[in-house]
């Protein structure tokens, strides 16, 4: 079954239109809308989750959790969905407010996305968590250094953009 996705205008309004996600392309002025989740636990290392390797994109590189908001429903639902599916954790409890937020525009491709990222504090361990086999083939708790090592090796997804994310927090990247 396709999964639907509503398009959205640039100010994030739908704008009643509703395509399957497989193959979209979206033309100027038209984007849809993914979330990302920066999940921190109480030692203050990331939860990263490695791809599967039957992914058609990166597969096998490292990345936060996340996913495209499907038809109907809103940012916060779909990060809660996103997080409790992936790696079977519960954020209900903490703040659902994006931290940080950007556009992508790509017209060549119709590659046109808004994406949320919100950051969770947890106090769990890697014996928390349940990944969903058709998305990851590990995951570990990492420190900011441990990722920033991945993505210099090119084997780290969204890196600038979560970079951007925490600085605008304020959160100390060193």
């Amino acid at each position: 079954m396709d999964e639907l996705i509503d398009v959205y205008d640039a100010d994030r309004n739908r704008t009643g239109k509703t395509i399957p996600r497989e193959g979209a392309f979206l033309e100027e002025g038209e984007f849809m809308l993914y979330v990302l989740a920066i999940v921190q636990n109480a030692q203050g290392k990331y939860l990263i989750t490695q791809r599967s390797m039957d992914k058609h994109w990166a597969a096998g590189w490292w990345e936060v959790t996340g996913g495209g908001v499907l038809s109907g429903e809103t940012s916060m639902q779909a990060v809660l969905r996103e997080v409790r599916e992936e790696v079977g954790l519960d954020v209900s409890g903490q703040p659902l407010v994006p931290v940080y937020a950007y556009k992508n525009i790509d017209l060549e491709r119709g590659d046109n996305y808004i994406v949320d990222i919100y950051h969770f504090h947890l106090d769990v361990t890697e014996d928390d968590v349940t990944l969903q086999d058709s998305e990851a083939i590990g995951c570990a708790f990492a420190t900011w250094e441990e990722i920033c090592d991945l993505a210099d090796r090119k084997l780290f997804l969204h890196f600038s953009r979560l970079q951007q994310a925490l600085e605008a927090e304020g959160v100390e990247l060193s």
